[in-house]
């Protein structure tokens, strides 16, 4: 799965998730807080996957194509991971635990979104999204290449 493919299965998801805004204000971090360009980590996550074939914001390397599990495993913002795994409504005790981890964890980002992905790997995360929706363009481009 690249990115643009992950942003197409968070189309759906609930931007409004009450523990990653909780999360956002034990750690001061987010919406509403320093910085921050998105209203929401929904839009976090669908902003930053639609650059993600360049430098975007954070000035990116664009050695190479990366798939969705790089994408994963090098954000650094702990509630929009959060709210991800809130969001495909994954089981309430994980998130227990993963709120604690990053709570616990050095006060710094990466340290937290490692914390929070001990607790949430990538596939748990990719058995978890949305089917991809069915267009028309790719079942015509299943049928042409068979």
């Amino acid at each position: 799965m690249n990115p643009l493919e992950l942003r197409s299965r968070l189309e759906n998801l609930n931007p409004e998730t009450p523990r990653h805004r909780a999360l956002e204000h034990e750690l001061r971090e987010g919406v509403g807080y320093g910085a921050a360009w998105h209203r929401s980590q929904k839009e976090h996550w669908t902003g930053w996957l639609a650059e993600y074939g360049g430098p975007g914001a954070y000035g990116r390397s664009e050695a190479s194509p990366r798939d969705a599990a790089f994408v994963w495993s090098h954000i650094q913002c702990a509630p929009m991971l959060f709210w991800l795994a809130e969001a495909l409504d994954l089981p309430p005790a994980d998130l227990d635990r993963a709120y604690r981890a990053v709570v616990d964890a050095p006060k710094r980002n990466a340290s937290q979104g490692a914390a929070f992905r001990r607790v949430f790997p990538w596939p748990a995360i990719e058995a978890a999204l949305p089917k991809p929706k069915r267009t028309l363009a790719g079942q015509f481009k299943r049928l042409w290449t068979g």
